[in-house]
């Protein structure tokens, strides 16, 4: 397994010294091209009351991508950081062979509540990890989306299947 967690060989485009990736990322690239081979996208479930759109919430993206990743050795862990005025949320894709990669994405936080700092980080979790995976959204309906968004039929059947 290596160990270069505390290597600075590789910063981050952010210029810090924190590195970004394993000495090297060999079977970590194979199996992600492997494991992005069988990704269908994530299907969008979800509604944003506020824009009247569909998205793939967190929940789905991991079902889009995790099995296709633990089938090639990979997994993926999240985390967060914070530091006055800015908050982090950190997304690692890790092969079994210990080589990996991470990003960390700097989040805006509008008001320091649980409520929101939970909500930040689940939506910094869905971003990231579909960001390092490679997932992207596609629409469970094609029909179902119009250039003024969901229609209200689409939004009743994602709001049914959300089991909520």
């Amino acid at each position: 397994m290596e160990n270069n967690v505390n290597s600075t060989e590789n910063p981050t485009p952010e210029n810090d010294d924190t590195p970004w990736k394993s000495e090297k990322i060999d079977k970590l690239a194979a199996s992600l091209a492997k494991a992005q081979s069988e990704m269908k996208g994530a299907e969008k479930k979800s509604i944003n009351p506020f824009f009247n759109s569909g998205y793939a919430d967190l929940h789905t993206v991991i079902e889009s991508s995790f099995p296709h990743l633990t089938k090639y050795g990979l997994s993926v862990i999240q985390g967060n950081d914070s530091k006055p005025g800015e908050f982090f949320v950190t997304t690692m894709l890790l092969h079994e062979s210990g080589q990996w990669i991470k990003s960390k994405l700097k989040m805006p936080i509008e008001k320091v509540t649980a409520q929101s700092i939970g909500s930040t980080i689940t939506y910094g979790r869905r971003y990231g990890l579909s960001a390092i995976t490679g997932i992207a959204q596609y629409d469970d309906d094609g029909n179902a989306v119009s250039s003024k968004g969901i229609t209200k039929d689409h939004a009743k059947t994602v709001t049914n299947n959300q089991g909520v």
